[in-house]
């Protein structure tokens, strides 16, 4: 229909050069205002100051030749076409089509556009897809600010999927660095003052990252009061790197691999699975040594005993890449990830996602692999996002007086059991249930907003099972299926291709008025649903899974708005069968869209 009516407007506009100039343009936006129409389009205010003509007078000779096109059969399934406001141009379509649109969302058997597949397109078509987000480092705790990096991180790789990318997930971590050497310094302290030693193996996992976060805490905290002690750091920052001490090497191993374990317990609850890891430990030796090819080429600088790249010359800051301790920075090891990247697997297009704190550092740093490797570098793309706050504030990240993303996760799964408490559902059910709402909670307060953002977060507000919020969304679906289930168990089925407009409208309904006569058939709930594929579309053209949030609370508020005001399964209702095939759509979108933001539809709540 889009192609249909995009196709008409163009044959509207008589200059064919005009005509030329709006081939391959999106032309047609969806009204905010459900009741200004399907379809709007503001060609005529585009196009008027070029012809020297009133937008709203454009409109009207548009309109003319709009109406002519439906008068003749060439835009089928359009009832009316108005001009509005300063010459916004308004298309209504058919009831018939609506539901023709609705049937299509059931349809699973015509090339799988229906049901699970609804919403997916042909966007990227095979492109290879890069994201790399979330990177926790090891021995440091996983906090919140990784929840955030990980929610959104997922939400845009499966919007890449969902067009039709070929994507993989690639996280990279900090292995090596000052955080490690503030780590065993803290393990010196404790050992020396309080005879503390490395824990076994055998004890449980949450044990040992309890002592890893400890030991980091004392490290880094006694250090911001001892600067003198810098040398020590450094010492042990340079046996991490160069892996010199034999004692050291077999705790730090130990202590990597709890770090990971635990991280990949979070992963799991969060619904990712990531294809590749990334190491500092291997980027630092490939970083360090392009920039010393670089430094012989020009591209870099010798500075006060460092190497720098002068990106004042480009209209950024001036870094340094090599320290004078001869170690690599954090900007040359994303010289070496950029690399390591790229020969793991060539890629079309890489996405790092990354705290905008980042920003400055990796436009450099990207910049610097530009002069390098010109052709990886325009492949390559960089998508900040803003802080998760509490009602306290900015966390703090260097004393290790962190909110870790399990202790949130946990925090807000007890405060899920608690609402859940007075439903009758098995112990390990609940719990599980608990958790998924929880993960809703978390991803859909980062996910509602443009990413770019900094976001409050409000437990309870975030909980809540009404309104703008992820567990208000899964508690919709759940409603959706239960309506089904009961039908399913009455023997009622939904059975969508056989439904037709005309037999709907004909039927002899004592039970209620004919379906044109419906606020909803016709209406707004299936003017929302069939939008689904669009907003996809939107949402990942510009990175901006925000959208799909808003549409899913608009399904959401229309679905529970029908669900309240109509009887759906009635005995003997001859709109039982659309009643219930709206209510399959509504299941199928909500629970596509939940997957694509990462959140899943919980059994029942």
């Amino acid at each position: 229909m889009n192609k249909a009516i995009t196709e008409a407007i163009i044959k509207a506009v008589e200059d064919s050069t005009l005509s030329g100039f709006l081939v391959g343009k999106n032309l047609l936006d969806r009204p905010g205002d459900l009741s200004h129409g399907d379809y709007s389009t503001n060609i005529a205010m585009i196009l008027a100051p070029k012809l020297g003509v009133k937008p709203i007078e454009l409109a009207n000779q548009i309109l003319q030749k709009l109406q002519v096109s439906i008068s003749e059969g060439a835009l089928e399934g359009v009832k009316k076409v108005e001009v509005a406001g300063p010459g916004f141009i308004n298309f209504y379509l058919t009831e018939g089509v609506g539901l023709e649109l609705i049937k299509g969302i059931l349809d699973e058997s015509k090339g799988g556009a229906g049901g699970d597949n609804y919403g997916k397109s042909n966007l990227h078509n095979g492109k290879k897809m890069i994201y790399e987000y979330t990177d926790p480092n090891p021995f440091k705790q996983f906090h919140i600010g990784h929840l955030m990096s990980n929610a959104i991180g997922e939400s845009l790789a499966r919007l890449g999927e969902w067009s039709g990318g070929n994507v993989k997930r690639y996280c990279y971590q900090g292995d090596v660095g000052r955080h490690v050497a503030f780590t065993f310094y803290g393990f010196d302290l404790l050992k020396n003052e309080e005879g503390v030693e490395w824990p076994s193996d055998s004890i449980p996992l949450s044990d040992k990252v309890a002592f890893l976060g400890k030991i980091y805490a004392k490290g880094a905290t006694h250090f911001k009061d001892h600067p003198e002690d810098e040398s020590i750091v450094q010492e042990i920052n340079k046996k991490v790197y160069d892996k010199s001490d034999a004692e050291m090497n077999v705790l730090y191993d130990l202590g990597k691999r709890w770090s990971m374990d635990h991280f990949e317990e979070i992963y799991k609850t969060l619904g990712t699975k990531f294809d590749e890891y990334f190491f500092e430990s291997d980027s630092s030796v490939v970083g360090l040594e392009e920039v010393q090819k670089g430094l012989k080429s020009g591209i870099f600088e010798e500075s006060e005993g460092a190497v720098i790249f002068k990106g004042e010359n480009y209209g950024l800051n001036t870094r340094v890449f090599i320290n004078k301790f001869g170690l690599p920075t954090y900007e040359a090891k994303e010289i070496g990830l950029a690399l390591l990247k790229y020969n793991k697997d060539p890629y079309d297009i890489s996405y790092t996602i990354t705290a905008n704190e980042q920003d400055n550092v990796l436009a450099v740093s990207y910049k610097a692999i530009e002069q390098i490797y010109p052709e990886i570098a325009k492949k390559n793309f960089h998508l900040s996002h803003g802080m998760l706050r509490l009602t306290t504030g900015k966390m703090g990240s260097r004393t290790g007086n962190v909110i870790t993303g399990e202790s949130m996760l946990h925090d807000m799964t007890e405060m899920a059991l608690e609402k859940m408490k007075e439903r009758d559902i098995p112990e390990e059910e609940r719990k599980e249930i608990a958790e998924q709402i929880a993960v809703a909670a978390i991803k859909y307060t980062i996910l509602r907003q443009t990413i770019g953002k900094d976001i409050v977060f409000d437990p309870q507000k975030s909980l809540s099972f009404e309104g703008d919020s992820g567990p208000y969304l899964q508690y919709s679906c759940v409603r959706a299926k239960s309506v089904l289930d009961k039908a399913e168990k009455q023997g009622v089925v939904v059975n969508a291709g056989g439904l037709n407009i005309q037999d709907l409208n004909n039927a002899d309904n004592s039970d209620g008025p004919k379906i044109c006569q419906l606020d909803w058939a016709g209406g707004k709930l299936e003017k929302v649903l069939v939008r689904f594929p669009e907003v996809l579309l939107r949402a990942e053209n510009e990175h901006a899974p925000h959208y799909v949030g808003q549409y899913l609370l608009d399904v959401a508020s229309e679905f529970n708005s029908f669900y309240a005001n109509t009887q759906i399964l009635v005995e003997g209702d001859a709109l039982t069968p659309y009643k219930l095939t709206i209510t399959k759509a509504v299941l199928i979108v909500l629970t596509n869209g939940l997957n694509v933001l990462g959140i899943k539809v919980p059994s029942r709540m």
